[in-house]
């Protein structure tokens, strides 16, 4: 059964008038850009941010006028692939899938803290030399947020040197009035838990392969499985084997201590040699902490300044 389509409300008497004023910013900014006539794709990933600047792309410009963009690879989880496609056939736009290929960049592989412009570059490139053209596309734009300014996103970096608009970002747009405005616009994404590519689950340093990245997805669909709705499956690799962290809610422990036999045996037949449960729990963005903690200052190897 095909869903509604999504209907974005006009009347937005939930929000107050800083989320009224930056949303209509968005909405010029994507008019700008777009002209009388033109056509404007989004990078799409099914998150939070990335629908609700779909969503307002065709609230500006209609639907004929805007162009969905996904990056299909290993790094995409597949339930997120799929929620892609029904998102984009719910808000009536055409979904255009890249077959991306990062795990082929060296750099990429190699997992440095600098990973995701290497990825970002890999999209980016595609996107001009693929997608632009037959789209008769004037402007790419993607979801960065006004959050995103102040921590480590080296894919911004990417995102600017190939001319990606960022109208969220520059609209001031925080991610709490993303999911806000999400909702009441009355799009399914407002409350959705962050899900960044299965390659972050990978400690930088460790290289990052296809088979650790299927293993990653069913793991963590495994955890969905078991009820806990945000989790992350973390890899790492120690003696040449293969070592699952599980990192869930505090809420969700004793959930997963009563799922143990069951978690325990479904990680192992995927590949994992041990398996141990985060105490400290789930937490966004753990990399980039011991990233701070180490006082290691990050670089893009290569980029201009």
């Amino acid at each position: 059964m095909i869903p509604p389509v999504i209907e974005l409300s006009p009347d937005l008497p939930s929000l107050g008038p800083a989320a009224h004023r930056k949303r209509a910013v968005v909405l010029a900014h994507l008019r700008r850009a777009a002209g009388e006539r033109g056509k404007v794709g989004v990078a799409f990933s099914g998150g939070v941010d990335s629908t609700l600047l779909l969503a307002l792309c065709v609230e500006a410009l209609g639907p004929a006028r805007t162009v969905a963009i996904t990056a299909r690879s290993a790094s995409l989880a597949v339930d997120e692939w799929e929620a892609c496609q029904g998102l984009a056939l719910r808000l009536g736009v055409e979904l255009v899938a890249l077959e991306t290929q990062e795990l082929e960049r060296e750099a990429y592989r190699q997992n440095g803290p600098d990973r995701c412009y290497h990825c970002k570059q890999e999209l980016f490139e595609r996107v001009d030399a693929e997608v632009y053209a037959q789209q008769g596309l004037v402007a790419v734009a993607y979801g960065a947020t006004a959050d995103d300014l102040g921590d480590h996103r080296p894919g911004m970096q990417a995102a600017r040197e190939h001319a990606i608009l960022a109208p969220l970002a520059d609209a001031g747009l925080s991610k709490l009035e993303i999911r806000a405005l999400s909702q009441a616009l009355g799009l399914p994404t407002w409350d959705k838990p962050a899900q960044p590519c299965l390659a972050s689950r990978v400690p930088y340093g460790e290289q990052v392969t296809l088979d650790k990245l299927q293993r990653i997805d069913a793991a963590e669909a495994l955890l969905r499985r078991l009820g806990v709705r945000e989790g992350r499956v973390r890899h790492h690799e120690t003696g040449g084997a293969a070592l699952a962290r599980v990192e869930v809610p505090l809420g969700d422990l004793p959930r997963v201590v009563d799922a143990r036999a069951e978690l325990v045996r479904g990680l192992k037949q995927l590949g994992f040699s041990y398996v141990v449960l985060d105490l400290e729990g789930f937490r966004s963005g753990r990399q980039n902490e011991v990233l701070r903690e180490q006082r290691v200052l990050p670089t893009v190897q290569g980029l201009r300044s």
